[in-house]
């Protein structure tokens, strides 16, 4: 898989205030990467470095192997960029948006048409082609942003919050625009909506008050929601060393004078020797539940560490 984007060390300080701080990472073809933090996390300077709209204050940007600060124009080539806001010019037609910002992207005559064609095909808007932009829905206006992105077949496309203010059916309908993309382009998907990341993205990273805190596949941020937790809760106080020899079980969370969190290996379930101990020690067992971690929890637990850790003193 050949690599699209490698990010190195990137900070950016506004006066002191430093919005990302050492952020490193990789793109290639055929993945879909999530970016996700809550707002004022570093996302959108980040989305506005790659692309070129800001220069870092440290590190270096290569896209599709084209220094982004030595060969700007080079890079920027291999770029499709969606803000945020859309940049778009409501007074026109789908058809002169798209048109005008092929002539931006320096298409030639003939390839304006069949590049219009294409993105408007991508983004189901010939039913709209005609109409002006202002009278669009915000989904539909959504749509022409992603095709004005996507009209130079750019190897890499950068969406910043692409569903935000959508209805459910018009995000249902970009989360598989989105899909379609990753298969032949590099994507990255900025956002703070935890279950976009998981509808469509292949990759997720998490950053928090500018630190990249979480990176791994979908599939290793599902097994790690799928690290048990079962809930205990017993009429007396229970020896948590009598738990000891149970080998699944990481840890023991007392939240209350008798209710407990137990985390363990989700390939071993430790319920069944719990119970026995309960019961056999006479701690008289009220409720034994199992409970799956969502993606809001593990997002919760990483900013939490983060935030404890840069409160602790030096």
């Amino acid at each position: 898989m050949s690599t699209l984007i490698e990010a190195k060390n990137l900070s950016r300080f506004y006066g002191t205030h430093c919005a990302v701080d050492d952020v490193s990472f990789t793109l290639a073809k055929g993945e879909i990467l999530g970016f996700l933090g809550p707002n004022g996390a570093g996302k959108t300077t980040t989305m506005q470095m790659l692309c070129g709209n800001l220069a870092p204050s440290t590190g270096q940007i290569k896209i599709n192997g084209y220094d982004l600060l030595d060969h700007p124009r080079h890079a920027k080539r291999c770029l499709g960029y969606l803000p945020d806001t859309p940049p778009l010019y409501k007074e026109l037609t789908v058809n002169e948006f798209l048109e005008y910002s092929a002539r931006l992207h320096r298409l030639s005559f003939r390839e304006i048409n069949k590049a219009v064609n294409a993105a408007k095909s991508h983004c189901n808007l010939n039913d709209v082609a005609e109409r002006l932009i202002v009278n669009l829905s915000k989904g539909y206006q959504q749509r022409v942003g992603i095709a004005q992105a996507i009209l130079h077949n750019p190897e890499i496309i950068v969406l910043d919050e692409p569903t935000v203010g959508l209805d459910p059916i018009q995000i249902k309908e970009i989360r598989s625009l989105i899909k379609q993309l990753g298969s032949d382009h590099g994507v990255i998907l900025s956002t703070h909506i935890l279950s976009e990341v998981q509808e469509s993205c292949s990759h997720v990273q998490i950053i928090n008050q500018g630190k990249l805190i979480f990176k791994e596949t979908i599939s290793g941020l599902n097994q790690r929601m799928n690290m048990g937790i079962i809930k205990i809760v017993t009429r007396k106080p229970i020896d948590l060393s009598a738990f000891s020899g149970i080998n699944s079980i990481s840890s023991i969370e007392q939240i209350k004078n008798t209710h407990y969190l137990v985390h363990h290996n989700a390939d071993n379930n430790p319920i069944e020797p719990i119970a026995d101990i309960i019961v056999n020690s006479g701690w008289g067992l009220q409720e034994l539940t199992p409970i799956n971690k969502s993606i809001e929890d593990i997002f919760i637990s990483l900013t939490t560490e983060t935030e404890n850790k840069d409160k602790e003193p030096a």
